[in-house]
């Protein structure tokens, strides 16, 4: 959708087209005029309705695609509460909560995703076909392969879980897990030459 701002939905469609419309699509058992309040009641439903779409439009603005080289990536910078890159050939998909601009959840079917997360914001869930990863601040990482997810935490804390899956494991700073169907979810420490591989994808 096309970023626009609360005049821009008012310059094509102002109340007086409103309730132009509302009133010559009102039908009558005659040709004679309707009573004044039913006419009133249905202008202020559209009038409302029309509210709600400019509101929408408008949330979706504080989110930001761009491009990153070296190496080339996508990020989607959300008011600084949600900053995530994307690297080159990852297959996400955003699902975006109705009443914030920020993203409910990011489903990652393959590939990494760096995911900055300010302290107090509202959680958004990386899901993949393994894992489930979900945090309230923190940086870190989630790598979607064929056979099994991997996340690493940078800063702060994640809790991770298997899909349908009661049990979960809590990341912290230079802890990892890899998911896979068939093993127990195990923290590991990681090894700096694996940390410095995954975060070179990043250009970090």
């Amino acid at each position: 959708m096309a970023n626009r701002s609360p005049d821009a939905c008012f310059d094509t469609m102002n109340f007086q087209e409103v309730w132009r419309m509302c009133t010559q699509s009102i039908p009558t058992a005659s040709c004679g005029k309707m009573p004044v309040p039913a006419v009133v009641l249905n202008a202020a439903l559209a009038f409302l309705l029309l509210l709600i779409t400019c509101q929408s439009a408008v949330s979706q603005q504080d989110c930001v695609t761009s491009g990153l080289s070296n190496p080339n990536r996508k990020l989607i910078d959300c008011s600084d509460t949600l900053v995530l890159e994307l690297e080159s050939g990852a297959d996400a998909k955003i699902i975006e909560r109705q009443d914030s601009a920020r993203p409910k959840a990011i489903i990652l079917e393959n590939g990494a995703i760096f995911i900055e997360v300010q302290p107090g914001s509202r959680p958004t869930q990386i899901r993949t076909p393994h894992a489930i990863a979900a945090v309230r601040g923190t940086t870190y990482v989630v790598d979607a392969g064929a056979t099994r997810t991997s996340v690493f935490v940078v800063k702060g804390a994640v809790t991770v879980t298997k899909p349908n899956n009661a049990s979960s494991v809590t990341l912290g700073p230079g802890d990892g897990v890899d998911v896979d169907p068939m093993s127990q979810l195990t923290v590991n420490r990681w090894s700096a030459d694996r940390v410095s591989k995954l975060l070179a994808r990043f250009g970090r």
